[in-house]
């Protein structure tokens, strides 16, 4: 199982929508950033996505987007192989 990395903020409920569809998908543990608790943790996300809304997630090195990017990633078949792949 890869690595997960979630850019979120408190009150967000894609962040939820998104920690629940891992969850479901067998993923135990996410690494949080919150960026609503420290500006200088959003700049770096933005330098790193070109995105400034969360959540931004990372499966590994590889940078899948928001919660419909993650959603559309499912459907597409694609989550299940990103999550296993060594």
């Amino acid at each position: 199982m890869q690595h997960v990395k979630m850019y979120t903020t408190e009150y967000c409920p894609y962040c939820v929508q998104a920690k629940n569809l891992l969850q479901r998908r067998g993923v135990e543990q996410i690494e949080e950033i919150r960026v609503d608790h420290d500006p200088k943790l959003r700049i770096a996300m933005m330098q790193l996505t070109g995105r400034r809304t969360v959540p931004q997630i990372f499966i590994g090195a590889t940078h899948v987007g928001g919660c419909d990017d993650l959603i559309e990633l499912d459907r597409a078949g694609e989550l299940a192989a990103l999550l296993a792949a060594a």
